[in-house]
């Protein structure tokens, strides 16, 4: 901190002097005057005067003794003087002299006007004559001797012109600080620069070196500490992350084989074949050295401690079910994650309910086939196994298909594992897909959650499935048409016929059986929905046998105290 703070003295003192040292240069240098040009100022000065007083190229002499000296520092010859004299008798013997009476209105106490080019000799000068005006031209017709007045009228609208080097003044000025101007010095013939010293230019050039080296000592400090903190936060993150997935591991015999990542990736030919992305990372197509193929999800980011993987491997690893995907193995590599899968060629369920391509076409039937193997797995997680499984992300693009169509419950990166007996669940565990999930797990006044969660979310993928169209359509003519499950309750309870193309009585009767069990699924309250058990009965059923439920609701009547 000291040394910051002496830098900072001396910085202070520099300043000072350098303004000092300013002011001196401005001091004695006061207004002046040339004939009729009054207040003579920067970066004109007079003969005499002081070298820190303006520009030394932009000197003013006054007129003295009948000649005129104008002095630029550039070369004299390139102009050229235009003399009108006053005589009073007539010039007749010079030809030098052009007679201006008839061009040029003067007093009329001056007899006799003449002009003359060039620079004016003692010979030149007649008696009785005087010098009335001198003015200044750079054009080059008047270096030919012509002596007309029309040349010498041609010569003072010219003008006269003084060229500029700024590009060669940046080019070759030997200063580190800069020059502010150049100029050509005939009598030397050499090339001059010049630099005003401007207050701000000076303390700029001073301070500011010592302000980019302070600032980056302090860059160079504070960057390499900054990066180990993170790195080692990081470290520290991802090393019990992998601790909670190893552990885990070592404590539960999992039938899922483990693969290195180099059998992973030589698995997946290099990840070249991409089957689909998601929040949860990418799937690739991969294949066994039997020939099988298989699916490999490679994790992205997880979420805690790994928890994410832990489910999908604890949840699924200890399952086998017809209608439960079946993983083959995993891999665990430091932050890298894989979970191999058995291979389904037909991909997942959403392309042929809401594709509008007439190829990707399912009939009724097997719609009404795949519906009841989705409702078998569900149950299986919740009654098959030691614990209850719960999914908690039914939809359509989690449940997958063979190539014989049948369908196989998938991706529990949001799953969790309760005892049986233990029908309620924290609400913190509470995850999924909107549309999907259940109203208990944004209302607690409903009821707790539970495996009833899942055959909400179950409820509204069977009823996207009968009607082969998504549950909200924000497009619909009619405002009654917006939410599929209400626009269709009034025509199942009206005893309406479902309109509907190219399908018999017996798949009309599947569809309408199909909708009347997911509108039991679907109700407000969990204690209202059947289980999943009770929902493969009702699918497999005659429809006979179904009553009409209530018509379902989005959210509570009452007043709603939010979690």
């Amino acid at each position: 901190m000291w040394r910051e703070r002496a830098l900072l003295v001396i910085l202070l003192l520099l300043l000072v002097q350098q303004i000092c040292a300013t002011k001196k240069q401005d001091h004695g240098c006061p207004l002046s005057s040339c004939g009729k040009i009054t207040n003579i100022t920067y970066p004109f000065r007079l003969k005499g005067h002081p070298k820190s007083c303006g520009d030394n190229r932009y000197n003013m002499d006054p007129y003295q003794a009948g000649e005129y000296s104008g002095r630029s520092n550039w070369d004299r010859l390139a102009f050229q003087h235009i003399v009108y004299m006053n005589c009073s008798n007539p010039v007749t013997q010079n030809g030098k002299y052009v007679d201006t009476a008839s061009y040029v209105n003067w007093d009329s106490k001056d007899k006799y006007i003449y002009a003359i080019a060039g620079d004016l000799k003692a010979e030149d000068f007649q008696v009785g004559c005087h010098v009335k005006l001198v003015a200044l031209t750079s054009w080059w017709g008047l270096d030919t001797n012509n002596y007309s007045y029309a040349a010498m009228h041609t010569g003072l609208v010219y003008g006269f012109e003084i060229s500029w080097m700024r590009l060669i003044c940046d080019q070759h000025c030997p200063s580190k600080h800069g020059c502010d101007d150049c100029f050509f010095d005939s009598v030397s013939q050499e090339l001059n620069y010049w630099n005003g010293n401007s207050l701000w230019s000076d303390i700029l050039a001073t301070i500011l070196p010592a302000l980019i080296m302070l600032w980056a000592w302090k860059i160079l400090l504070t960057v390499p500490l900054f990066i180990v903190i993170l790195t080692c936060k990081w470290r520290k993150r991802h090393l019990s992350m992998f601790e909670s997935i190893e552990n885990y591991l070592e404590q539960n015999n999992l039938m899922p084989i483990r693969y290195s990542y180099k059998e992973v990736k030589k698995m997946a030919g290099g990840f070249k074949d991409k089957l689909g992305e998601g929040g949860y990372g990418s799937v690739f197509k991969g294949k066994l050295r039997s020939g099988s193929c298989v699916a490999i999800k490679m994790l992205g980011k997880s979420k805690g401690n790994g928890q994410d993987f832990i489910s999908e491997v604890a949840t699924i690893g200890r399952t086998y079910h017809q209608n439960i995907v079946q993983l083959i193995g995993f891999c665990v590599h430091g932050s890298k994650r894989a979970l191999v899968y058995e291979f389904m060629p037909n991909g997942s369920l959403d392309k042929f309910i809401f594709s509008k391509d007439e190829s990707i076409h399912l009939s009724y039937d097997r719609i009404y086939n795949i519906s009841i193997g989705v409702a078998r797995g569900i149950a299986y997680l919740h009654y098959g196994c030691e614990m209850q499984i719960l999914h908690f992300d039914i939809k359509p693009h989690n449940i997958l298909l063979d190539e014989n169509f049948t369908p196989k419950v998938s991706d529990f990166g949001l799953a969790k594992l309760y005892p049986i007996d233990n029908s309620i669940v924290p609400r913190t565990a509470a995850r999924g897909t909107i549309g999907y999930m259940a109203p208990e797990l944004f209302y607690n006044n409903i009821g707790g959650i539970s495996h009833k969660a899942d055959v909400y979310s179950y409820g509204m993928l069977l009823m996207e499935m009968a009607g082969k169209r998504k549950n909200l359509n924000p497009h619909a003519e009619r405002s009654s048409q917006l939410f599929f499950p209400f626009w269709i309750y009034n025509h199942i309870r009206d005893g309406e016929d479902i309109e509907m193309e190219d399908v018999t009585k017996e798949e009309k009767k599947m569809v309408k059986k199909m909708i009347i069990v997911a509108l039991w699924c679907i109700q407000l309250k969990p204690n209202d929905r059947p289980s999943m058990n009770e929902v493969v009965e009702m699918l497999e059923g005659d429809i006979e046998n179904l009553e009409i439920p209530p018509k379902p609701t989005l959210y509570p009547s009452e007043t709603i105290t939010k979690n």
